[in-house]
């Protein structure tokens, strides 16, 4: 059985600033398959919310994130999610190499 999917507000924006990333710096092509990609992982999370890390962050507000990387080739991006019997909801999608604690507190 397959979760319920939501999207929370930055994860949106976050999607959105990276796809624009692509089309500025690479092409539609890359921006296409950049959320085919995003989309092909969440769908994964839906069915085994089990699979991403347990992360722990010093924020009350970040208690009970869990991560899983974006598909290959994209597996520097990380989707921030937390999952209930009934929801995967996607907090964040942040590449690895920002600050982390900083940016899901945002």
């Amino acid at each position: 059985m397959s979760l319920r999917i939501e999207n929370y507000p930055h994860a949106e924006s976050d999607l959105e600033q990276q796809y624009d990333w692509y089309l500025e710096h690479a092409d539609l092509e890359i921006a296409e398959r950049y959320l085919k990609a995003f989309d092909a992982s969440v769908a994964t999370l839906a069915v085994h919310p089990g699979m991403g890390r347990p992360r722990k962050f010093r924020a009350p507000t970040l208690a009970s994130l869990r991560s899983y990387p974006v598909k290959h080739p994209f597996d520097k991006h990380f989707i921030f999610y937390r999952a209930n019997s009934t929801t995967l909801s996607i907090v964040r999608v942040i590449h690895g190499a920002r600050d982390l604690p900083g940016r899901l507190a945002e």
